[in-house]
């Protein structure tokens, strides 16, 4: 049992009055203070509700039938309310849009205060204090709906700060930020996690130390900064409780349908047998005394294939400027060629101009003439819907594309406005469900879904409809290994059929493995467009771009490759090999 418990389940267990099966069973958990925690589990685990439990969204947002016991911070959740359990539990969500209440920063962090009547000048001291702290100090004039991606985050975590809240929540935190603003997440919470507390100088050595508790996808991108335990759900059950090295260690993770570190990936590539001796949970923690020679000789052994021959021109982009507002610059003087079969990556910092492109392309925002041409023809004057039997597009937020209640009808919308037989409907909604893992959900109201499996159902729609084009704004946003997996063989059995995709992400493993060109754009502009591993192994244009160097780059400097894009090279092959 954990020292000093502030979270305690006792044969607890939580069933939404839409389902018939409890999402969480007979759940026996103890999170003592001041720890900090990962919980991990595939899409539909429980994890995300697990949560929801403890800042108490669940009973009174989320309804349901609860069993069992839970106290966080010696407050019984079920006799609790919101309100007064948002005194312990701060809580960052995944969609950080869905938590600002204000029209600026400032006003959105102050939130919590206004409530509790605090004096203005108190106020105005503590909103100061905790927006330095994230380092938002010089944005507390704009609205929230301005900032972006990372900005938002910040935001978030200053307005559950301000109230100096015993438990930090922070559900899915990394799902929308580019790999450095991500990067720079974690520190941010590590900090706050390990920092002074805003009420240390009234209590005293009385103010207790901070529990944090992270749920995550990107299992290798949180452990930038160490954790005290790995917990596993899946199922909703609590599949392996771990400290990390043994977590790491012990395969659970690929077993449940999750990713290992790419360099713990690696390693067992080369035959290597991981052991919590090796303290493998961290790359700048691993003892690769056992192992060296066995990566080097790996490494030596792989050959490279060669590329497939260039497909013709399908989609161009010329001297593309484009502007929301007078003298404001979104893309300057862009210029891209597409080819049939491509499938490639673009990436950059939030804010770079990615999902704009994406709508200028689409016209979901106008352009001038000679800019965008399909298969040479300039498509200035193709309507959108005309575009839509071109290029199919799935936004990064599903909550932006979803326009019906089932699952099923949302998937089968665009085939219905395009009066498509209803026996041929059933075979190809059917079909794509399979394929995104939503089969078993297609009765199910959308509102049911965690913002993974929306995402999913989005891009169902629009594969259904089998446009020429694909573009997917971050589709494995929230998504676990196994779907992402299941998503991406299937994105990639369309391109070896000559259908171009296009995946506008910040998934730097997506980038690697499927995406053999990467286009970079900073400050909407186009500052590279070569080779994914040459990206990820290149410092300059990994600071230029707000990426993060891939940990097989660290690896290979902790083993001797002088080559770091080699070895990138040779593990994507060797990926791409075992799948076939």
């Amino acid at each position: 049992m954990a020292k000093d418990p502030v979270i305690e389940f006792s044969g607890f267990s939580f069933t939404y009055f839409a389902q018939k099966h409890p999402t969480i069973k007979d759940l026996d958990l103890t999170i003592g203070r001041g720890e900090k925690v990962l919980v991990v589990g595939p899409s539909g685990s429980g994890k995300s509700t697990l949560g929801n439990c403890i800042n108490g969204l669940i009973p009174f947002s989320y309804e349901g039938e609860m069993r069992g016991s839970l106290t966080v911070a010696g407050t019984i959740v079920k006799d609790a309310g919101v309100f007064e359990l948002s005194k312990t539990v701060g809580t960052v969500m995944q969609d950080s849009d869905a938590q600002f209440v204000a029209l600026s920063v400032a006003e959105d962090i102050a939130f919590a205060l206004e409530n509790d009547r605090v004096a203005q000048d108190e106020m105005k001291e503590r909103v100061k204090t905790v927006s330095a702290l994230v380092g938002v100090e010089k944005l507390l004039g704009q609205s929230p709906q301005e900032l972006s991606g990372g900005q938002k985050q910040r935001t978030s975590m200053a307005g559950i700060l301000v109230d100096d809240v015993d438990i930090l929540l922070f559900d899915e935190p990394l799902a929308n930020l580019d790999p450095k603003t991500g990067k720079t997440a974690i520190e941010l919470i590590d900090e706050i996690h390990r920092g002074r507390r805003l009420d240390a100088g009234v209590h005293g050595e009385e103010s207790p130390p901070r529990t944090t508790i992270i749920i995550e996808h990107r299992i290798e991108d949180v452990l930038h900064r160490d954790v005290d335990r790995i917990i596993l759900v899946d199922g909703g059950v609590v599949i392996a409780d771990l400290p990390p090295h043994e977590m790491i260690a012990s395969g659970l993770l690929l077993e449940h349908g999750l990713r290992e570190p790419l360099y713990v990936t690696a390693l067992r590539h080369a035959g290597v047998a991981i052991t919590a001796e090796m303290k493998p949970a961290y790359i700048h923690s691993i003892d690769l005394t056992q192992g060296r020679e066995a990566l080097r000789e790996w490494y030596t052994s792989v050959t490279l294939s060669e590329p497939p021959p260039p497909g013709d021109d399908v989609l161009s982009i010329q001297n593309l400027d484009f502007e929301y507002y007078p003298d404001r610059p979104v893309l300057t003087d862009v210029n891209l060629t597409v080819r049939a079969g491509d499938m490639l990556s673009v990436v950059g910092t939030n804010g770079a101009g990615k999902s704009t492109l994406a709508k200028v392309i689409c016209r979901f925002e106008e352009h001038g003439t000679d800019s965008v041409f399909f298969r040479g023809e300039d498509a200035v004057d193709m309507t959108i819907t005309e575009r839509a039997s071109f290029v199919g597009f799935v936004m990064q937020n599903p909550n932006q594309m979803i326009t019906q209640v089932q699952i099923f009808d949302e998937v089968a919308s665009g085939l219905k406005h395009r009066k498509v037989p209803e026996a041929e409907i059933e075979r190809r909604v059917v079909k794509v469900l399979e394929i995104c893992g939503l089969e078993r959900f297609r009765q199910w109201p959308i509102s049911a879904l965690s913002y993974g499996q929306k995402k999913r159902v989005t891009i169902a729609s629009i594969l259904v409809l089998d446009p020429k084009v694909i573009i997917l704004d971050e589709p494995t946003a929230g998504q676990d290994y196994r779907h992402y997996t299941d998503i991406m063989e299937f994105l990639k059995k369309i391109n070896e059929l000559g259908v171009t995709v296009i995946l506008i992400t910040h998934d730097m493993h997506l980038m690697l493995e499927y995406t053999p060109r990467s286009v970079l754009l900073s400050d909407g502009k186009i500052i590279a467009d070569t080779s994914s591993s040459e990206v990820l192994t290149s410092p300059d244009l990994v600071e230029r771009a707000s990426l993060k160097e891939t940990s097989l780059f660290h690896l290979a400097g902790k083993t001797g490759i002088d080559d770091p894009k080699s070895l990138v090279d040779r593990f994507i092959e060797f990926e791409r090999e075992a799948v076939r």
